[in-house]
């Protein structure tokens, strides 16, 4: 298929916000290269993300089932589609629209060896390079500019932390005790940042800590205020989570903390060429980690060694 035959793509990618944050270099890359019209399908939470994209002409959203929007899809005409997340539901959408697809390696197979047998045969490649080699088919080439900043207005830069507390399963978050030990030996003021289900633990931290210089944002801000308030932050502390893909996105300096999942995923913060903010703390050589490609409600193994015996020292270290 050649670039002149490409008048209108959609590009796919259902959740989370990591995810789609990762997806726009193929957005971006698409739209310059190939001069065509890009769509995007997304489930309408996530839509907020992409909303202000000037690379997309056009969003399509559903709330559980493709079929909410199969009929309009229908009618764009599309001359291919960039199926980014892969699943059953991309493939219904696929088997409707009957256009030339083009899509990306899981590796499921290498990330179950790895959880399962502490094999490992994960390719060192970032999931961005893997989503671009999705287009190559459509001549287009990732372009050195890292992720697409979000839309935000243009503030002063503050002299915080946004430490982001949360995380979509309990194992890849550090226990409350841990968080509140890291913030009453960080000096600067804190901006914790999390949603409605961090917002408890967010008052129990500010409690314990007991000074002004520590606010509880979790559960008070849209995706966008969130997006603020880490575009205006010194740095980011950040679990394996969205955030620090937002956090990256802005070139941000971050201190990623991993728990049950691990880097060689390929899902570490990802900068534009040259350009690497990131130090990663976590536990090294620990024989049950990974011990799942996304995470669980407690430890499996009961210790929670992953979190537990991280080094609060090196956090510490990693900000100055």
């Amino acid at each position: 298929m050649t670039k002149e035959k490409i008048k209108k793509v959609l590009i796919i990618r259902f959740s989370s916000i990591g995810d789609i944050v990762l997806t726009t270099p193929v957005i971006r890359c698409v739209k310059e290269q190939l001069n065509c019209e890009v769509h995007f399908l997304t489930k309408k939470s996530f839509e907020s993300i992409l909303v202000f994209n000037s690379h997309l002409d056009k969003i399509y959203t559903i709330n559980k089932k493709v079929s909410e929007v199969l009929p309009q899809l229908k009618l764009e005409n599309y001359d291919a589609i960039i199926d980014l997340h892969k699943n059953l539901r991309t493939l219904q959408v696929r088997w409707v629209l009957r256009v030339p697809y083009f899509s990306f390696d899981k590796l499921n197979w290498e990330k179950w060896l790895m959880v399962n047998f502490k094999i490992n045969r994960l390719p060192k490649i970032h999931i961005v390079d893997r989503y671009m080699a999705a287009v190559k088919g459509l001549g287009v080439t990732y372009d050195g500019k890292g992720l697409e900043p979000q839309k935000t207005e243009e503030q002063p830069l503050q002299d915080n932390i946004v430490f982001a507390i949360g995380g979509a399963h309990a194992t890849k978050r550090l226990p409350v005790s841990k968080i509140i030990s890291i913030c009453s030996k960080i000096k600067s003021p804190i901006v914790l940042l999390g949603g409605k289900d961090d917002a408890i633990v967010g008052e129990k931290i500010v409690l314990a800590i007991n000074e002004d210089r520590v606010i509880n944002m979790c559960g008070k801000t849209t995706l966008q205020e969130s997006m603020q308030l880490i575009k205006n932050a010194k740095k980011v502390i950040t679990h394996d989570t969205g955030m620090m893909h937002i956090a990256a996105s802005f070139q941000k300096e971050i201190v990623s903390i991993w728990g049950n999942t691990i880097p060689e995923f390929g899902m570490t913060p990802f900068y534009a060429d040259g350009i690497d903010r990131n130090i990663i703390i976590q536990i090294e050589n620990l024989s049950c980690r990974p011990c799942s490609k996304i995470g669980f409600e407690k430890c499996p193994k009961g210790h929670f060694k992953c979190m537990m015996e991280i080094d609060e020292e090196k956090i510490i270290d990693s900000l100055k």
